[in-house]
């Protein structure tokens, strides 16, 4: 390959909103997004010196970011929060000829977690219960091991994994359980993954622009990456109002190739995540992209960039979401997991947050089950063919 990657005004702007975070490194940053750390501090001092100049293009100019509230980590917070209460209230209680660590926690069960004070005090689970005089089996201590385990997972992926995903997680990690077994232990611990919600189309037709033919035919399994792009759009509540989301995914690995946000729907919205994708994969000529029939994918502009491409446009039927169910299905996961106890209190924000779910967690940590319970950039690692 060798070609250097482009990226767009948009990905580069909130890549360094990102790395701005008082809470990030740019290494961290960086690797979570599968670039260079010196290409992310040359993006900073660009934008540094020239505020919404800066990266030429067709994005537009950041707004001041405030932070956010994330609501959906208050089990990490609370975690924390009883770490440094332990530590405050033991430190006082523990010492010579009061009392033992062991102690303390049986006088403390009520307030605090047992695998924090633990932890904190640096005694174990099985040896709190043996000085207790309640001994347990070895499945019982496991069942402990693997349940913190468990909640561990579930608390890096923000509360969006249910039980298949836990379970493919412990599984990669080397840790030998069945599902059910899992499902029994997120059971106890009441931790489940996010529901789906209903689908609500958002495109229009355009009776001056005749549809393209259906290439696809809901054939969604494609053995090589930059064969057939699948493409829509969906919209995003916050307390400002809608954002709006276009994003282009190749159905080969589920990856999204292309992504752009905005406040209207209009033909910019898909041209600029369609850009965003031809510039990030470079695709041969007779490449298929299949979309709906909105308005937007059926204008000239839009023809006109994939005919310039060498792409061919194939398109659904009319009100028919499950012709392009896999990008459905990605939008329905992206509100499932990102939206379901949580609004933007402003677009800035809710920009933020999906560049980070798409960017950071989607294509590079979320685990899939089409692709055998593997990331989309994993999957494409794995699948690439070895030069002679």
């Amino acid at each position: 390959m060798g070609e250097r990657k482009r990226y767009s005004k948009e990905f580069k702007q909130e890549a360094v909103r990102l790395a701005k975070e008082p809470d990030r490194s740019v290494l961290q940053v960086a690797q979570g997004l599968g670039i260079s750390d010196s290409a992310l501090h040359r993006w900073m001092r660009e934008f540094a010196g020239q505020g919404g100049a800066a990266f030429p293009g067709h994005g537009k100019q950041v707004l001041t970011p405030e932070q956010a509230e994330i609501k959906r980590l208050q089990r990490e917070l609370d975690i924390a929060r009883q770490e440094r209460d332990v530590l405050k209230k033991a430190g006082g209680l523990l010492r010579p000829g009061t009392m033992t660590a062991f102690e303390f926690i049986e006088g403390h069960r009520d307030e605090f977690r047992l695998d924090v004070m633990c932890r904190m005090l640096g005694v174990t689970k099985s040896g709190y219960f043996t000085w207790r005089g309640r001994p347990i089996s070895t499945r019982k201590t496991k069942d402990a091991e693997l349940k913190d385990e468990i909640e561990r997972i579930h608390i890096r992926s923000k509360g969006r994994y249910g039980v298949p995903r836990v379970h493919a997680e412990l599984r990669a990690a080397g840790t030998a359980c069945s599902r059910r077994r899992v499902a029994r232990l997120m059971r106890e611990a009441g931790l489940r993954g996010k529901v789906r919600k209903r689908y609500k189309a958002t495109t229009q037709a355009d009776p001056a622009h005749p549809p393209a033919e259906d290439l696809v035919r809901r054939n969604f399994e494609v053995t090589a990456p930059n064969t057939v792009w699948v493409s829509d759009m969906s919209y995003l509540p916050t307390k400002e109002g809608w954002l709006y989301l276009a994003v282009v995914l190749d159905l080969h690995s589920r990856l999204v190739v292309g992504w752009s946000m905005g406040e209207r729907l209009t033909t910019d919205l898909p041209l600029s995540a369609l850009k965003m994708a031809l510039d990030r994969r470079r695709p041969p000529p007779g490449l298929i992209h299949h979309s709906d029939r909105g308005s937007q994918y059926t204008s000239s502009a839009y023809r006109g960039a994939l005919e310039a491409q060498g792409a061919l446009a194939s398109m659904g039927k009319k009100g028919d979401c499950f012709d392009n169910a896999v990008v459905e299905s990605f939008f329905s996961t992206l509100k499932r997991e990102l939206l379901l106890d949580h609004v933007f209190h402003t677009r800035q924000e809710g920009r933020s947050q999906v560049f980070e779910y798409v960017e950071m967690f989607y294509n590079r940590q979320r685990r899939h089950s089409f692709l055998g319970y593997r990331s989309p950039v994993e999957f494409e690692r794995i699948r690439e063919p070895v030069a002679a």
